[in-house]
């Protein structure tokens, strides 16, 4: 029991959530020129404009930016993925082999191909992602944007998990994943949601994307964000960074203070990283606290 618990936050803690907004900005097909396999691109927003690109989490639809992309379309060329395997997407490439430093890969391909010099916005894995493409190609992000990502994961569940001493407990709980049975894992998906984010429809979205998700792929995904440790490299990372993370206040899981604490550890070796702490909210931060998501953002974006 213990480990399918540990499996079940370690899931949807990375995940996205797909916010109760439609969509009111007109979207097109993005320059095909890129072709990525292993994400799809909505580029919307106004032709012109600096470009932001928006990357969302775990088993998380690209929707879960609709908010905020209805904030920026005005002033900002929007270029919002989809990642292949999550909320009923197809898992193309995704669904054997490496995930994330291929899906690195595609992003720069993308970036060079389409001339773009973009902020880059991830939200959890999509902030893993963010950090690795920073890591490995700086001059294709002007800024980045972290929301609610340690640079190591598993730091979480044991201060002193290195990715040797997770390896083994990652591939025992991707067997249990893989084994559990679609009505199980039905049951297990909502009642994690509810303590991701506060609002009760919402949480039936972040379940939902989860069900829908390829759990082939989220549980590859979630092995590899588990074996991905960026402490050393986030020290040479130089590019300007805006951190926002949760402080869920009342919440034992995860205590507020220890996540704080792990957060300004990660993060203290980034040359020029701003770390902006939202109260009262849970892993989704634009929704739970959407004023003070917005506010942290236009003020890094000025």
């Amino acid at each position: 029991m213990r480990a399918l618990q540990w499996l079940a936050t370690a899931v949807l803690v990375l995940a996205g959530v797909v916010l109760l907004v439609e969509p009111t900005h007109a979207q097109t097909a993005a320059t095909p020129a890129a072709a990525p396999t292993r994400f799809t691109v909505a580029d919307s927003g106004t032709a012109g404009k600096p470009d932001i690109l928006l990357i969302p989490g775990l088993a998380s639809s690209s929707s879960v930016w609709d908010a905020e992309a209805k904030l920026l379309a005005p002033n900002y060329r929007l270029h919002i993925l989809q990642v292949a395997g999550f909320a009923g997407a197809p898992a193309g490439p995704n669904a054997t082999g490496p995930m994330l430093a291929p899906i690195v890969e595609e992003l720069h391909s993308y970036i060079v191909a389409n001339k773009l010099h973009p902020v880059v916005m991830g939200h959890s894995l999509g902030g893993l992602l963010t950090l690795m493409l920073a890591d490995k190609y700086p001059a294709d992000v002007r800024k980045a944007i972290i929301v609610d990502t340690l640079p190591y994961y598993a730091v979480l569940y044991s201060p002193d998990a290195t990715v040797d001493t997770v390896k083994p407990q990652a591939e025992a709980i991707k067997q249990q994943m893989l084994a559990m049975p679609a009505e199980q894992y039905a049951v297990v998906a909502p009642m994690m949601a509810a303590q991701l984010v506060n609002d009760p429809a919402a949480q039936k979205i972040v379940a939902a994307n989860s069900i829908a998700s390829d759990r082939a792929v989220v549980v590859d995904a979630m092995v590899e964000d588990l074996e991905t440790d960026l402490r050393s490299e986030v020290a040479s990372i130089k590019t300007p960074t805006l951190v926002i993370y949760e402080y869920p206040t009342g919440s034992k899981s995860p205590d507020p203070a220890q996540f704080e604490a792990l957060m300004l550890a990660g993060y203290k070796p980034m040359p020029n990283v701003t770390l902006v702490k939202v109260d009262n909210s849970r892993h989704f931060i634009m929704y739970d606290q959407p004023a003070k998501f917005d506010a942290a953002v236009e003020a890094f974006l000025k």
